[in-house]
């Protein structure tokens, strides 16, 4: 089994807000082999420029699926874990950005995030994410209710634009869900 990353913020893989420090540290390294976890590129990175990290890590993407184009019948990955964000971003894929609309790149640069922490990032684009077997939102809390009703009333949210390939499923606790919601 091999583990990468949706999206990453550009600190040092040592810092508590870098999402694959934090799950190597938790559990990753405990695990996986390390030869199997694949974080996106963040020590030498220079935060004016999160495309080149993007580049690095789209062309290790490439490598490991063995072609520089998706194909739908050949999901480049199994599982893909989302949640979503308060304004409705998923990965580091905000509302109004750019990266929303990338089609070609299956990485790209976001050089300022939308909620905190505001420091620039790295994402898998909507046709990256896409391309998995299943893909698996996970919303928890009644801070997330607000975003919920939203994501489910179906309005233009990036989180309701990430749609797998193969299967979604959302996975929301009581307290997430929507008042008077049946379903």
């Amino acid at each position: 089994m091999h583990w990468f990353i949706g999206d990453e913020r550009l600190v040092p893989a040592h810092d508590p807000l870098n999402n694959m420090g934090v799950a190597r540290a938790i559990f990753l390294d405990r695990y996986a082999p390390a030869a199997n976890i694949h974080p996106i590129p963040t020590s030498t990175a220079d935060p004016a420029d999160p495309d080149r990290s993007a580049a690095l890590y789209e062309q290790e993407l490439k490598s490991f699926y063995g072609a520089d184009a998706l194909d739908p019948d050949r999901p480049l990955f199994d599982l893909v874990l989302m949640g979503v964000g308060p304004d409705g971003h998923t990965a580091s894929l905000f509302p109004g950005y750019p990266a929303l609309d990338e089609t070609s790149r299956w990485v790209t640069g976001v050089p300022r995030a939308n909620v905190e922490p505001f420091v620039p990032r790295v994402t898998l684009t909507l046709p990256t994410l896409a391309s998995c077997r299943e893909m698996l939102f996970e919303v928890a809390g009644a801070e997330k209710r607000a975003i919920l009703t939203r994501v489910l009333a179906g309005e233009d949210l990036p989180a309701n634009r990430a749609q797998s390939t193969g299967e979604t499923v959302w996975l929301a606790d009581e307290a997430a869900l929507p008042e008077n919601f049946r379903g």
